[in-house]
């Protein structure tokens, strides 16, 4: 309503209460005459209202040109379905309106809707030759029936949206919703309105305020973001931050993923995209949203005309199964970690936990045999590891006397030591290398439990979800760096590392505050994984507590008395080469370290 409309509207109704004061009758009571008078002042604004949005509509249509053909008519739902999900589509834009994940809840146990009118939308604007911007949300489109499809030995259900608008000229908009996955396949075809569109790119516009499905909104936030495929470079993804995140990308592009915790929704080309731009926001005062994600994706008008307007959206979840049968790195939506941790978790870990799952449904017990499993195949290691560590303790009595005898002097002492290595046959990095090659396994760890989404919502002993932290109690407040919670699967695990930590002192060598040092590290892993998913913790736990037997076990097995009588030998075997084939590579050593000593001395004298 304008401004004029709006004066005239007062005038009316100010003339219409002056009538009913001085000349309506006395025989109707003063209560009737004004709801009487309120009646025919609703049906004048009506009538007001209704021209005024006559009128918006009248300008809409004339400036859509052309496609005000098809900017009228009744908005209409229709939907499809498969095992996997309902999606639905308004028949006002064409574009998708609703996606519900049949097999899956969100923490609050509701049905996970991963994508509705109220937080998300797609749209596909252009410019016209006369100057215009239009939306497909602009247009009205009406649907076909919905077909049954086969296409490469995939079975789907197809829908058609068009917009005629006369003369030979529409715009189709045409979904396939594929079986037995999470794939809806899209079409967008331009037909006989090549002179109508300018520019070379038609602008995809995805804009998603993300909802909350999972309870920790902390690590809801650092596990969202928006992933992108560029066809030359590969992967990329926008920083994770509590601020503000902006990529623009002038290369083509192969798929854009907005990425969640243990979901994905994206959009794939057929061909390519000729750029994009993105950005990801976060309020952290506003609890409602995770967080705003917004992309503008440029489609090649060419492909719209010729007929390779192709795409497919992937509305599911980030399971490396599913999402490794898509192309083009679209697994790595799910977060595996970098370099070697991703291909220990794709070749080793993953394997085994999905043979464990397809025979057991209690995942607690599958973490159990998984840890059994690692532990199984290192094995070998720990045993190396394990002797060479019981070399290094019947060897301390010798190296005590030597730091007794070089009174401090930790140059002398350490080329005295690495002498008494050499002549046993001893390698200090024996014990440090079977370590080394169980990194890769421990740190993969940390990717593959808080991104597994088959643990999201498994519930394990008192721990109610394993995808997330346990709560064995609340705090009254919070403590800097560990929480306002108490995890037992993380104190338990702190515990067994501690109790770990503690029998391997009593086979190493290790002296002074190095000892005592190395009881820190629990303490501070305590403080980083309180609030990391209880199954991490819970593998962890379980597997010190199996390195923990089995060194018990080896001990058994290993006697100092015969470790040290075979450096003996390794001695006397060590002396015979000498005499045939001169000094080692660590003899060289030792005596390049003799001499760099001395001649450190000997500056410090000429200093003094």
């Amino acid at each position: 309503m304008d401004r004029n409309q709006a004066i005239g509207f007062g005038l009316i109704a100010v003339l219409l209460l002056a009538y009913s004061f001085f000349f309506a009758g006395t025989d109707k009571p003063v209560e009737q005459v004004a709801v009487q008078e309120k009646a025919k002042v609703e049906q004048l604004q009506s009538a007001v209202v209704a021209e005024d949005d006559s009128l918006v509509q009248a300008r809409r249509v004339t400036a859509l040109g052309a496609f005000g053909v098809a900017a009228t008519g009744e908005a209409e739902v229709v939907t499809l379905e498969n095992e996997n999900m309902v999606v639905a589509f308004n028949t006002k834009g064409g574009q998708v309106e609703e996606v519900l994940l049949k097999n899956y809840k969100t923490y609050q146990g509701d049905p996970l809707v991963l994508f509705d009118n109220e937080s998300s939308e797609t749209n596909v604007a252009f410019k016209t030759t006369d100057g215009n911007v239009v939306q497909l949300s602009d247009l009205f489109f009406t649907p076909s029936a919905v077909e049954e499809v086969t296409e490469e030995g995939t079975a789907g259900k197809t829908i058609v949206f068009t917009a005629q608008l006369g003369n030979g000229q529409s715009i189709n908009q045409i979904y396939t919703l594929y079986e037995e996955n999470f794939l809806l396949g899209y079409k967008l075809e331009f037909k006989g309105l090549e002179r109508e569109i300018a520019g070379d790119v038609l602008t995809f516009t995805w804009s998603d305020r993300l909802k909350q499905l999972e309870r920790d909104i902390k690590q809801n936030r650092a596990k969202s973001t928006i992933n992108y495929y560029v066809a030359e470079d590969g992967f990329e993804s926008l920083s994770i931050s509590e601020g503000t995140e902006a990529e623009s990308v002038e290369a083509p592009l192969k798929w854009v993923a907005n990425k969640q915790n243990f979901f994905t929704a994206g959009i794939i080309a057929g061909e390519e995209f000729a750029g994009a731009e993105m950005k990801s926001s976060v309020d952290l005062a506003d609890s409602s949203v995770v967080k705003t994600l917004a992309s503008q994706i440029y489609i090649p008008k060419e492909n719209v005309f010729s007929g390779k307007g192709d795409f497919m959206f992937y509305f599911g979840p980030n399971d490396y199964t599913i999402l490794k049968n898509i192309g083009f790195d679209f697994d790595d939506n799910l977060d595996l970690g970098w370099g070697i941790f991703s291909y220990v978790n794709k070749w080793l870990i993953i394997p085994a936990f999905d043979f464990l799952e397809n025979y057991i449904g209690n995942y607690g017990i599958i973490i159990i045999l998984l840890v059994l499993y690692i532990k199984t195949i290192l094995f070998p290691l720990t045993y190396k590891s394990y002797v060479s560590m019981a070399k290094m303790k019947v060897l301390k009595p010798e190296i005590d006397a030597i730091k007794e005898r070089n009174d401090g002097d930790m140059q002398k002492t350490q080329m005295e030591t690495m002498k008494l290595y050499s002549e046993m046959g001893v390698s200090p990095l024996s014990g440090c290398i079977p370590m080394l090659l169980q990194i890769p396994i421990l740190f993969a760890m940390f990717n593959f439990f808080p991104n597994s989404i088959e643990l999201r919502q498994e519930a394990f002993l008192w721990a109610e979800d394993l995808s997330t932290y346990d709560v064995f109690a609340r705090l009254p407040f919070t403590i800097p760096f560990y929480g306002d919670h108490v995890s037992l699967f993380t104190l338990l695990m702190t515990l067994s590392t501690i109790l770990y930590t503690w029998s391997n002192n009593q086979v190493n060598t290790m002296q002074g505050p190095m000892k005592y040092y190395s009881y820190l590290m629990p303490l501070i892993f305590m403080f980083v994984l309180n609030s990391y998913p209880a199954g991490l913790s819970f593998y962890y736990f379980v597997s010190n507590i199996v390195t923990f037997t089995q060194q018990a076990a080896i001990r058994k097995f290993v006697d100092e008395g015969k470790v040290r009588a075979k450096l003996e030998e390794n001695k006397h075997k060590i002396k015979e080469k000498k005499k045939k084939g001169g000094p080692s590579f660590s003899e060289r050593m030792q005596e390049a370290m003799r001499q760099a000593a001395e001649k450190e001395q000997q500056k410090r004298k000429a200093k003094k």
